[in-house]
């Protein structure tokens, strides 16, 4: 290493390490925790939406761009509460097709359910086709699956992350809900430290396992021995 001038000192090398073990066989990834500026998130419309789950008020809200954007449904009062809260990845081939490659359609009913029993509860939307990498290229590793991959090879032989979601938005949009603690309706330990380092208190998470198929089980377990979820041995 070259030497400075005289009397000059040379900067330290500092490391940085992520506080999260990385689940086996994934690509690590740097995370640079985002702050979304109150002006760059705000609600946009809310009305009453009646379900077959139950009653709930649906609030749009939006960010800077198309990325930035979440539907939440609320359940009794939220503002200085901790609600439970559900984080649901939109899901076009689950939730709206039913298909039985993944829990997604059944995770979100089990979530809607409990909410709706609940004194107080969040199920925020968010618009991550595929854990982040869009409704093509999640078809696209569907393709892949169909020649033997699971979804974690799928996903980075397309070039992605296992999981390329970041919640920075979901904490923000519970923030301006009035929300900053939750009980936390997810299987997933990155979602609850991605939400911990962006400032919402995680007070409790709360299994989400709902009856799957079998056809899904396959899924379940690269979710649970390449992902880090905490499933039990299925």
């Amino acid at each position: 290493m070259k030497s400075g001038p005289p009397g000059s000192v040379a900067a330290p090398h500092v490391c940085y390490n992520t506080p999260l073990r990385m689940p086996r066989k994934t690509r690590p990834r740097a995370r640079v925790q985002r702050k979304l500026p109150k002006a760059h998130i705000r609600i946009v419309a809310r009305a009453k939406l009646p379900t077959r789950f139950g009653p709930f008020e649906i609030v749009g809200i939006e960010g800077r761009n198309d990325k930035e954007g979440a539907v939440a449904l609320l359940h009794g009062p939220v503002r200085g509460q901790t609600p439970l809260v559900r984080v649901h990845s939109q899901c076009l081939t689950g939730d709206v097709l039913a298909s039985e490659r993944c829990d997604c359609r059944a995770q979100l009913e089990l979530s809607l359910r409990r909410i709706a029993a609940s004194p107080s509860g969040i199920l925020l939307y968010l618009p991550q086709e595929g854990r982040g990498i869009g409704l093509m290229n999640k078809l696209r590793a569907y393709q892949l699956q169909d020649r033997g991959r699971d979804t974690v090879q799928a996903n980075e032989e397309l070039g992605f992350a296992a999981d390329s979601r970041d919640y920075a938005f979901s904490a923000a949009a519970l923030k301006l809900l009035g929300v900053r603690r939750v009980r936390l309706l997810s299987n997933n330990p990155d979602k609850v430290q991605q939400l911990e380092n962006a400032g919402i208190r995680v007070v409790e998470r709360v299994p989400c396992r709902p009856r799957t198929s079998l056809l899904s089980r396959a899924y379940m377990e690269t979710k649970r021995t390449k992902m880090g979820h905490l499933l039990e041995r299925l």
